[in-house]
């Protein structure tokens, strides 16, 4: 798909295009949410796009508007999200389960990029990756790509690792916590601690019984909250390798400016939101209506995303980003079942 001029009206009628991709995702999901809980509005959504690009030509003319749903309407979905989390709630776990939180993310985002290092995969999907598996899926994949300028195959990638293994742990985490014997609040524990995405969090935790989905989405909740460290983390990062790939020092100038801010702005978005929603003064109903929205521009997002990715560039990766995957899923479940079986016995939200 080649680049057309980008003007007022053809960005409108781009982004018009992703914003009915992205509302028709969504509506399918709260369809087949009772029997299929792991296709989020978001799988829905790049899959639509992807079939698109894959099975028929996408207008040229579009171009402009994908391009602003696939970054600007992104990042402005990632910064509503803030507005789904109360410090309180998470400061109601206990210190304790904090501390779990803040380990099951470090150690998964660390242990997935030296893997994925290892195993010789490019660094712009060894990102997402780390970030989706660590912290809340596709969510944290779409944001991490707006950091690293990620190519849209790698997105598909990641976010596909994502929604497989995810899907895989719906039935086998109630499995295990009950094979191990687990409490409720415990099993609940281990299963917001170590499951990619919230969807898939929410069939896993209901499958258990109410405690356990009660915790388990709010030790979620917990997780999501660290996106906005780990992100600032991979901006800088992602600085260093600009600066050595170019051989320019990060002095702040002209050459240097195009490098990713050491916090992006959706960063701080995301952040300033969480503490607004925290405060207790938007009325439920507000609340209501900025999560419908964030959704339906994450779906949007989505949707651009997909209709950039040549499924012939994804099967060229081969086998190698299944390995991460997988991988990458028995450390987050190895540092929740630990944090599980030390902090459950005890555990309350009071």
């Amino acid at each position: 798909m080649t680049t057309a001029a980008s003007t007022p009206a053809s960005r409108a009628f781009g982004l018009l295009v992703c914003l009915a991709l992205g509302a028709v995702a969504v509506g399918l999901s709260a369809l087949v949410r009772p029997w299929a809980p792991a296709l989020s509005p978001l799988l829905l959504a790049i899959l639509a796009g992807m079939a698109w690009r894959n099975l028929a030509a996408v207008p040229e003319r579009l171009s402009p508007g994908i391009a602003f749903a696939a970054k600007p309407v992104l990042r402005t979905g990632i910064v509503l999200l803030g507005l789904q989390l109360a410090l309180g709630d998470v400061l109601a776990l206990g210190w304790g389960v904090i501390g779990l939180v803040v380990a099951a993310v470090g150690i998964t985002f660390a242990a997935t990029l030296a893997l994925g290092r290892a195993l010789r995969l490019p660094w712009d999907l060894i990102a997402l990756v780390a970030s989706g598996f660590s912290i809340c899926g596709a969510a944290a994949v779409a944001a991490a790509d707006s950091v690293v300028r990620a190519r849209r195959e790698m997105a598909a990638t990641a976010i596909g690792l994502v929604v497989l293994f995810g899907t895989l742990m719906i039935p086998l985490m109630p499995l295990a916590t009950g094979a191990f014997g687990l409490s409720e609040e415990a099993a609940g524990l281990w299963i917001g601690a170590s499951t990619h995405e919230v969807a898939q969090v929410v069939a896993a935790g209901g499958l258990v019984g109410s405690a356990a989905l009660s915790v388990a989405v709010t030790v979620k909740l917990a997780r999501v909250v660290m996106l906005a460290p780990v992100m600032a983390s991979l901006a800088a990062a992602q600085r260093r390798r600009d600066a050595r790939s170019s051989a320019l020092p990060d002095d702040g100038s002209a050459a240097s400016a195009s490098r990713p801010p050491l916090v992006p702005w959706f960063v701080l978005g995301f952040v300033a939101a969480m503490l607004l929603r925290s405060t207790g003064l938007l009325p439920a109903g507000v609340l209501d209506a900025a999560a419908a929205v964030q959704q339906l521009l994450l779906a949007t997002a989505m949707a651009a995303l997909g209709l950039g990715v040549h499924l012939r560039s994804i099967v060229q990766v081969g086998p190698r980003p299944l390995v991460l995957g997988a991988a990458s899923t028995a450390v987050a479940v190895a540092v929740g079942g630990a944090g599980a079986w030390l902090l459950g016995p005890g555990l309350s939200l009071g």
